[in-house]
């Protein structure tokens, strides 16, 4: 369950740095850290990503709250997979639930809203790029853009978290199929030592010729078969090849 307070972990850093942003700065304050590239700016955004908002007050918390209950349902499944799999998916539960309080409780706590109608506070403000757009491309070019996320920890924290699962999704999807593979390896070298093969496990192509194998009796030697003839000519009682295999599978 460690996955579970690394999610807890980015929870109490987020928190406490917008408690910290709304104790000592004011909205729209800005604070220059690096120049124009790297500032504390203070703002609030009440939608998604870019300000984008959707249906009436409190939609976005809505989809918001179902998307965290997935992310948290498939990192409890995950949580004893490989390791830099689960940690991703713990910072990306992490930040979506440090946000997920600001559009819950903050319209209350701050006294501006009722409850799911919060806004998001965000604060690190980055200016990525400005300037003009080459004229060459179509429809936009000779326009003004200036590319200035401005953002929280939880944001950084969901960034970083997809960044991971993009670069260890392969490698958790590898060791899961060679787990698979070595379970049911296992589960058939049991059945075969106690000649209790499920069905389950020769309905695939590649053990049904085994499981065929399995159930016949071996070929009667043809040095019996001669003495059985001749037991027939001389008038003896021929040996009964189903005692044969009997005998054959007690010794076995």
């Amino acid at each position: 369950m460690r996955v579970f307070w690394i999610s807890g972990a980015i929870v109490l850093l987020d928190q406490a740095t917008k408690a910290a942003v709304l104790q000592f700065m004011y909205r729209e304050q800005s604070i220059s850290l690096l120049g124009d590239w790297l500032r504390l700016t203070f703002t609030e955004n009440p939608g998604m990503a870019f300000g984008i908002t959707i249906g009436p007050p409190g939609t976005v918390t809505a989809l918001s709250l179902v998307a965290t209950v997935l992310v948290a349902a498939y990192v409890y499944q995950v949580r004893n997979d490989y390791a830099p799999y689960r940690w991703s998916l713990a910072f990306i539960l992490g930040g979506a639930l440090g946000n997920i309080i600001d559009r819950v409780f903050y319209g209350v706590l701050l006294d501006y809203g009722p409850w799911f109608t919060g806004r998001v506070v965000d604060f690190i403000h980055v200016s990525l790029w400005q300037g003009f757009i080459p004229r060459s491309i179509p429809f936009v070019g000779g326009s003004y853009l200036e590319l200035f996320p401005i953002w929280n920890v939880a944001d950084m924290s969901i960034v970083l978290g997809v960044v991971g699962v993009l670069i260890f999704h392969q490698s958790f999807h590898d060791r899961r199929r060679a787990e698979r593979k070595r379970k049911q390896a296992a589960s058939l070298r049991r059945a075969v030592q106690t000649r209790k093969v499920p069905s389950s496990v020769f309905s695939s192509s590649v053990f049904s010729n085994l499981g065929r194998d399995l159930g016949s009796p071996p070929a009667v030697p043809s040095a019996l078969s001669d003495q059985t003839s001749h037991g027939r000519t001389n008038g003896t009682a021929p040996q009964d090849n189903t005692t044969f295999w009997t005998v054959q599978e007690e010794h076995t």
